[in-house]
Parts: structure tokens; sequence; C-alpha cells
């Protein structure tokens, strides 16, 4: 996630640098017209592989439950016009998991939905089986997320597409360091734009993790929407639990950029079914309101 993924924990100086450029820009008040027409147009659409899928756990992690009443739809603001979010079409699956246990697969974390516990850690953080250019917590990702990672990773391999794990797990602690990094660099408000606050990170939750393309180009930059690894992931990733969590032009629902490395595990019933009913968003899809900024 390029808003709290940069040289303060690790990243390459340079990408770095043009990920600071990049928010900075945005912060600037840029409007949409402008910002479309520095962000790589949109990649050509790729057909599904024909890759046969490896089989891919069911995350057991959290208690089957209903998504209850606290958790029902409330507005939200649409990238294109102003609409309420739609009742959850999630309810209609077989399987239900929760929206607030980290542990979930189904879990929503944003600006208005922070972690509970706000330092929580995965209790399975595992390293997976993939190409790397990260070590440390940074390479860890929970056991579920891991499992489906290592398919999804060699599904892409067989039709010749290399990606690699840029950035799996990130402790509050990391965390902390580098929002405050950020706040004395910048003031707050600017460090909200490019750095989710502790207890805020999707990365925390060991569910997500950012890709870079084999040939090492665009890493955290707009134009690695159009790198082999970011179109095949965005085509292919629901076959194996995974959306692109920050998707483009969304930005006041999920209150984060156009993120196309930035890869969340959901699960293969859910993330298919968002892909085939064209649904953009975790807020959207699970009903929940939609989170532009920290309260």
């Amino acid at each position: 996630m390029c808003h709290d993924c940069t040289a303060l924990d690790g990243t390459p100086a340079a990408a770095g640098a043009s990920r600071r450029s990049f928010a900075r820009f945005l912060a600037a008040g840029a409007g949409l017209t402008v910002l479309a027409a520095c962000t790589p147009d949109a990649p050509a659409q790729v057909a599904p592989s024909s890759s046969s899928p490896s089989a891919v756990p069911t995350a057991t992690s959290a208690s089957p439950v209903t998504v209850t009443a606290s958790e029902s739809p409330t507005a939200a603001v649409g990238p294109a016009a102003q609409a309420p979010v739609p009742p959850s079409p999630a309810a209609a699956l077989p399987r239900q998991f929760s929206l607030t246990d980290p542990a979930s697969p189904w879990l929503v974390v944003n600006k208005h939905r922070p972690l509970v516990p706000a330092d929580y850690v995965p209790a399975d953080l595992m390293q997976p089986n993939v190409p790397l250019t990260v070590s440390g917590e940074a390479a860890l990702l929970n056991s579920t997320t891991a499992a489906a990672a290592e398919a999804m990773f060699a599904a892409a391999a067989q039709d010749g597409v290399s990606i690699t794990l840029a950035s799996g797990y990130r402790s509050y602690s990391t965390q902390v360091a580098t929002y405050n990094g950020y706040v004395a660099a910048r003031g707050q408000a600017d460090a909200d734009t490019a750095s989710a606050r502790p207890g805020y990170s999707e990365h925390q939750t060991g569910w997500s993790f950012d890709i870079g393309d084999g040939g090492g180009a665009c890493g955290f930059q707009p134009c690695f929407a159009d790198q082999p690894a970011a179109v095949w992931a965005k085509a292919n990733g629901h076959r194996f639990g995974f959306i692109v969590r920050y998707p483009w032009m969304f930005h006041p629902i999920t209150g984060y950029y156009y993120e196309p490395w930035h890869l969340r595990y959901i699960g293969v019933e859910a993330a298919t079914d968002m892909a085939s009913r064209g649904i953009s968003t975790l807020e959207e899809y699970f009903g929940v309101e939609a989170a532009p900024g920290y309260p």
C-alpha cells in the first residue's frame, strides 16, 4: 500500500521518493481530471488464465457469524455520483464471517474502522514460498493468505508472468514509527494522505500484501497498473480469493487512491462473487459506510 509503504519502512529510496512526490501531488488539491492525466490508461484486459488453480484452503481462523445490524449499510459517496451503499450482496453467500474480527477473512479495516485490538498480531504468520523482494516481517502473511498467494503466484508463472511479494505483514510498532516519521516531516494532515495511522492498516492483519512485477518496473508507482503482474492479478486474483483493495477512482469510498499493487484476501467465494457482480470495494460489498477520511 503506497500510503504506508515508503523508504521510512525500508523500501528503496528511489521508490519512496516517487511515491512521496505522487502523494504530495494528490494532497495538493489537484482535481480528478488532472489526476487522470498523470495516471496510466486502464490496462488492456487480459483473459483469465487457463491454468487450473491449486487448492486454496478456506479460512477457518474465525467462527462463521451472520453480519449484524450494527454492520448494516449507511450512506456513502461514490466516485461518480452520490448514492447510498446498497444492501450487502455478501448476505447471499452460504457462509458468513465477521466484519470486525481481525482473524476473519471478511474484516473491513479502513479510516472509520480501526483494528480491535489496535496492536493485533496474527497468530499464524509465516513466510510464503514465493519470490520475495523484502525480508523480515515484511515477508510474512497469515497462513491462509500465504497458501493462496503460493497458488496464485504459481499459476501466474505458468502463464509466463512473474509476480513478487513486495510488502506483506507490518506490525503495529512498525506502523507507529512509519506514521510518526511522516507527521514529523510533513504534519499530521499531510501524513494522513500518505500513511495509515497505527491500528488502521490492512498490512497489520496478515490478509493483505503488495506485489511487484518480476521485471522490476514501476514499483509502487501509477504506471504499475500496466505491468504484466498487475494486469494478470487484476484479471485472475479472484480465482484465488484476492481483490485489488483500492481500485481506480474509488478513493471517496476506500479513503485511498488507486493502488494496483495492493491485494487483499477475502476468500474465493466472496472475491468471485464481487467480480461477477462488478462490485469494486469491500465497503460496497459488505454494506458498510464509506471512509474517505478519519472521523
